[in-house]
């Protein structure tokens, strides 16, 4: 059985798609499960930045230095390289279908999704608000780590 892989895509891969990179590591780590886990941007504005500095002091008030990410573009082998990608809002979703190669095999969805009681909701976008938006997005994010790792506890 070959390892479980997970893209999380935002807009430009510095506020929601990082936070979401780094709770999901740090879940799976706590139920150690090995998994590829990554995160993107659709736009490549930001390529080679680190995370914004609100979502790498969220990070930290959570144990969890980013500092180290930087951020990227989606590409089209993303859709071939991982099992399942997660858009953040709906415009991301929208994207990634708009940009998916044909022969994509990975399973496209909102992230939230998955979420019981918050299907077909946003991860809020904090990059225009302040640090307690960062607060929401971990939660979210953090929310849906837990629910990909119960489901490949299964």
């Amino acid at each position: 059985m070959t390892q479980p892989s997970v893209l999380f895509v935002c807009l430009g891969n510095i506020c929601r798609s990082p936070l979401a990179e780094a709770a999901l590591r740090a879940e799976a780590v706590a139920a150690g499960i090995a998994i590829t886990i990554d995160s993107a941007g659709i736009g490549g504005w930001h390529a080679g930045s680190p995370p914004d500095e609100r979502a790498q002091a969220e990070a930290l008030s959570n144990g969890i230095d980013i500092g180290g990410y930087r951020a990227r573009q989606v590409s089209q082998d993303d859709f071939r390289r991982f099992e399942r990608i997660f858009a953040l809002d709906q415009q991301n979703l929208r994207d990634l279908g708009r940009i998916a190669p044909r022969r994509a095999s990975a399973k496209v969805g909102l992230l939230m999704d998955i979420v019981p009681g918050r299907e077909g909701t946003a991860v809020i976008d904090p990059y225009f608000g302040t640090q307690e938006d960062f607060a929401q997005t971990w939660e979210d994010v953090s929310l849906a780590a837990k629910q990909i790792v119960a489901r490949l506890m299964r």
